[in-house]
C-alpha cells in the first residue's frame, strides 16, 4: 500500500524546485518539465537558472540563497503570488569531505545552514499554504542521502545534517499524513555531480543525473516515502543499518580503507 498518494499526471501541476542549478535538481526539474509541470527553479545562480529557463520554456527562474532566511520569506511570497504551488522539492545542497583530525567548523555550519537550516526556511514559508490549499496531492520532499544513514568516512560535516534531514523527513510524515500533505524523502547513492566529483576514491554505482531524475518520479508515480537508488548500492547500505556496532565499524573500516 503506498503511503502516499501516487503522482502520475504531472500536466499543469506547479513544483517548486530549490536546488536546481545543476546536478539532480536541475535533471528532476527538466524531467518535471517534460511531464507537462510547470516549474519554478531556484538556485543562487541567477546565470545557470537563466540557462535552465532558456532550455525549457515556460519554467520560470527565481535566484535564491537558502541560508538567507528573509529572501526565503520573499521568494516564497512571490511563489505563492503566482498561483497554484502543489509542491517543493528541496534540493540544495553543499558537501566537502572532512574528518574529525582535520575538523572546519565554520565550513562544518555551512553544511548545517544549506543541507538542512535552509530546508527548515523553506518549510516554515510553504507549509500553511499548502495545508490551506491542499486537495490531498500536495508534497513536500526532501532530498536526503545515504550518507545519513550512519556515519561513514569523511562525512564528518555532510552526513550529520543529512541524518537530520531523514529525521525531519520521517517527523514530517507522521505529522502531516492526515492533513493530505504528501511527504517523501529522497536517498540518492552516487550521482555524476559537481559534488561527488570532488571524491577521490571510486564510487560504486554511480548514476547520471538523468537516471536519478527517473528514478525520482518514478518513486513519486508509486506513492513512495523513501525513493533510495540505485538499488543495487542502497539496498546493501540499508542492510548494514542493521547490524550492531560491533560488526558494523569494521566492515566499513574494510570496504573504505579507512
Amino acid at each position: 500500500m503506498p503511503l502516499n498518494s501516487p503522482i502520475t499526471n504531472w500536466r499543469d501541476k506547479t513544483v517548486w524546485m530549490v536546488g536546481a542549478s545543476t546536478g539532480i535538481g536541475r535533471a528532476t526539474a527538466s524531467r518535471l518539465h517534460t511531464l507537462g509541470a510547470r516549474v519554478i527553479v531556484s538556485a543562487r545562480s541567477a546565470d545557470a537558472l537563466h540557462s535552465f529557463v532558456a532550455e525549457h520554456p515556460g519554467a520560470i527562474a527565481l535566484p535564491l540563497d537558502v541560508t538567507d532566511r528573509n529572501a526565503v520569506a520573499v521568494a516564497s511570497a512571490s511563489v505563492l503570488a503566482m498561483g497554484r504551488l502543489d509542491g517543493m522539492v528541496y534540493c540544495a545542497g553543499h558537501y566537502r569531505a572532512m574528518r574529525a583530525d582535520a575538523m572546519d567548523v565554520p565550513d562544518m555550519e555551512r553544511h548545517l545552514q544549506i543541507n538542512y537550516v535552509g530546508a527548515l526556511y523553506l518549510l516554515d514559508a510553504v507549509l500553511p499554504h499548502l495545508l490551506r490549499t491542499t486537495r490531498g496531492e500536495a508534497f513536500v520532499s526532501l532530498v536526503g542521502s545515504v550518507a545519513g544513514y550512519r556515519g561513514l568516512p569523511n562525512s564528518l560535516a555532510y552526513g550529520p545534517t543529512k541524518a537530520a534531514l531523514i529525521n525531519l523527513a520521517q517527523t514530517l510524515y507522521l505529522d502531516l499524513h492526515d492533513k493530505a500533505v504528501n511527504v517523501s524523502l529522497i536517498n540518492p547513492g552516487f550521482v555524476e555531480t559537481p559534488l561527488t566529483a570532488q571524491n577521490t576514491f571510486k564510487m560504486p554505482a554511480l548514476i547520471t543525473p538523468a537516471q536519478a531524475a527517473d528514478d525520482i518520479v518514478h518513486g513519486w508515480g508509486k506513492g513512495a516515502f523513501e525513493i533510495h537508488f540505485p538499488k543495487r548500492f542502497t539496498l546493501w547500505l540499508k542492510a548494514l543499518e542493521l547490524l550492531p556496532a560491533s560488526l558494523y565499524f569494521p566492515l566499513v573500516r574494510r570496504f573504505t580503507g579507512n
